[in-house]
């Protein structure tokens, strides 16, 4: 059986990634923004695209 596809609509902004994905609790369709930058680690889960996507922009890597 295959992996199941958690993530969809993946966007890219700069470095930050935003994805469409169902919640396990309530079952909504949550939207998370996650950087790709290497030891970056940041991460955050919304309830709009909108937030995720001013999130996106708004992020800055500490990462040197």
């Amino acid at each position: 059986m295959p992996a199941r596809d958690f993530f969809h609509s993946l966007q890219r902004i700069g470095p930050v990634q935003i994805g469409t994905h169902r919640g396990s609790r309530t079952g909504r369709t949550r939207y998370v923004a996650a950087c790709t930058a290497e030891n970056c680690g940041w991460s955050a889960d919304y309830a709009s695209r909108t937030a995720a996507a001013l999130a996106a922009r708004t992020h800055r890597c500490r990462v040197a």
